[in-house]
């Protein structure tokens, strides 16, 4: 959760009322936020020769993007607390003049289709609330925005510039402009040499870098205003003299967008003169039919039962009631008209982009009735169940740990040749997942075999004593193209022996212990399992009704991991359905060898799911 530092004195200023440490945090904990600590009492650093006043470290759920600065964080408290109403956040139409616009190229839906902006009139700053402005945007680009990929946001003297604004898409030689707080004229390619060693600018250069255009925004005297989403230019920078503030956003995502630059106007229009005001500008999109006025201010309205919140929270309220308690949330609620005792008509303001559903009302509720208050409720239904292959996987599990077998639990994730080529296995490219872009070599793919982890964790815990009996029940990943997301999960069970004699009786028996366990009996030749001259039992699952389910054994010559004439296949018939499910043997000495082994290793490796 992000966390939020803001001067102790001048929040209890704006809360007008003074807390100590164990009151305020008891606030905090009652409103849903988390006080992580408080400077007062610590060693503070001192800027240009003065301490820095006692700070407030808030700890604010990642969704709460209204609470990501002083002036959320004081306003949410002051309306949980009943201090001060919702604000009516509104669109005012420009005293002088026409509503500015912001024309869209169509050049720009190839590198960075959306825009949107707004503007503040008669901005009060000062170095506070200016430094706390900075800090929002800051906050918004590395949470909501994600690093700039999704929304970039722009701020600008609107006294400095002229409108009607364009949003281009142009080569990088083509712009050219002096950046923010630098003196040199600079085009898009030398910006980005300039910058490319910067600690902070430098790490959102990748965003557009590569791109054949770059997005950029002009006024009507062609002064560039910014070179998204890196960098504004100098011309047009905001200071404390500052009155008129023009709001740009830039995105690939709509939703974002519409977030991002609300947060921005309302948590920042208390400082306009005329409070909670802020001026629209007009979106020219017509090449794709995205022409409208931004920000989008309309409170949303959503309807909830009263039976559903009174029943997740164990409450008895009325709708009246309720409807008082979400107004502490800063939401506004009233009895519905279609049913004014079953039914609650939420209004939820721009500033509320975290309440989606209506569990989220109901947390709300929660919060404003106290959760300290709430009945104890005693859970008398139960309807959970274990799903069938995880009860089957339990029962596997608990019998090899009778066994005395120590279970490990390896990363599903190997690289390619831990897979393949250390267990003398070819990638025929039709069955393992592989990552698009691995961070390390040693996380290459989706493991298509238990055997790599077993071997892997003997590996690292060769200075144990020996024999090491470890076994593994858990999935692995094929590829798939019957599948909609086309690769599949498939629950294996593998078990690994590793000691100074070969361990192949040790494995067997475990084998045959937990197909004891899975109620499938041994099948010998004597019971009807000879096959027609010169004919393999078919990979296939065939229905064969008449003859007796059971498991056995078939010699392998065809499994390079293992050492020749020591290995077997395992084959099962469950419901008259044959299939093989697995192999078990003496592992190669090659295989030893890659895995950095000194002793034999026997192993087993059988697929679970035949038997749900």
């Amino acid at each position: 959760m992000p966390t939020i530092s803001v001067d102790k004195y001048d929040l209890f200023e704006a809360l007008g009322q003074k807390y100590t440490t164990s009151e305020f945090e008891d606030l905090c904990f009652e409103f849903g936020i988390e006080l992580d600590e408080d400077t007062e009492n610590e060693e503070r650093p001192i800027v240009d020769g003065v301490q820095e006043p006692p700070q407030l470290k808030i700890e604010i759920p990642a969704n709460r993007y209204d609470m990501l600065c002083f002036e959320g964080i004081a306003l949410m408290l002051n309306i949980f607390r009943g201090k001060q109403p919702t604000p009516n956040f509104r669109l005012a139409q420009p005293a002088i003049g026409d509503i500015q616009t912001i024309t869209v190229l169509e050049d720009t839906t190839k590198v960075r289709p959306l825009v949107a902006g707004a503007i503040l009139r008669n901005v009060k700053f000062t170095k506070k609330n200016y430094e706390s402005f900075i800090a929002l945007q800051d906050k918004l680009h590395q949470n909501l925005a994600r690093q700039r990929t999704l929304v970039a946001i722009g701020t600008h003297d609107l006294d400095t510039i002229k409108g009607p604004f364009t949003y281009e898409a142009r080569p990088p030689k083509d712009i050219s402009f002096v950046p923010l707080n630098q003196t040199k004229k600079m085009n898009g390619e030398e910006l980005m040499e300039f910058y490319e060693k910067d600690k902070h600018l430098g790490r959102y250069l990748h965003i557009i870098r590569d791109e054949s255009l770059y997005p950029v925004i002009y006024d009507a005297n062609r002064v560039v205003c910014s070179l998204p989403p890196i960098i504004n230019g100098d011309h047009s920078k905001i200071t404390l003299n500052c009155k008129n503030v023009f709001i740009e956003c830039t995105a690939t995502d709509q939703t974002k967008l519409e977030i991002v630059l609300n947060m921005m106007v309302t948590m920042f229009s208390v400082y306009a003169e005329d409070k909670f005001a802020i001026e629209p500008v007009k979106i020219i999109s017509d090449h794709n039919g995205q022409t409208r006025i931004t920000p989008n201010l309309t409170p949303r309205t959503q309807t909830v039962e009263v039976g559903y919140l009174n029943g997740c929270l164990g409450l008895s309220e009325s709708s009246e009631s309720i409807s008082k308690l979400l107004t502490k949330m800063a939401v506004t609620a009233k009895p519905s008209d279609e049913d004014p005792q079953s039914l609650i008509e939420v209004t939820i303001p721009p500033t509320r982009a975290d309440i989606l559903q209506r569990c989220d009302v109901m947390e709300d509720v929660g919060i404003a009735y106290g959760f300290n208050r709430l009945p104890r409720i005693s859970v008398t239904k139960m309807v959970g169940a274990p799903l069938p292959l995880n009860k089957l996987t339990d029962i596997v599990r608990h019998e090899c740990g009778l066994s005395g077998w120590s279970e490990v639990m390896p990363l599903i994730l190997c690289s390619h040749d831990e897979n393949f080529a250390w267990l003398n296995r070819k990638d025929d490219g039709r069955t393992a997942v592989k990552l698009a872009n691995p961070k390390t070599a040693e996380y290459q793919i989706v493991r298509t075999s238990l055997l790599p982890g077993l071997l892997k964790t003997i590996r690292e815990n060769k200075g144990h004593s020996v024999p090491m009996r470890i076994f593994e029940a858990s999935d692995v990943v094929y590829k798939d193209e019957a599948e909609e997301r086309r690769a599949r999960n498939e629950r294996h069970f593998a078990a690994a022996w590793y000691g100074k004699t070969s361990g192949f009786e040790e494995v067997h028996g475990l084998l045959g212990r937990v197909m004891e366990m899975l109620r499938q009996a041994f099948l010998t030749h004597e019971e009807g399992l000879t096959t027609a001259s010169g004919k393999e039992i078919d990979f296939e699952v065939k229905p064969v009704p008449t003859k007796r389910d059971g498991y056995w054994f078939e010699p392998v010559d065809d499994e390079p991991t293992f050492f020749p004439g020591r290995a077997a296949a395992v084959y099962a018939r469950v419901s008259g359905k044959t299939a093989r499910i697995g192999e078990f043997g003496i592992l190669h000495p090659t295989v030893l060898e890659n895995f950095e082994l000194k002793y034999p290793v026997s192993t087993v490796e059988i697929n679970l799911e035949v038997f749900l």
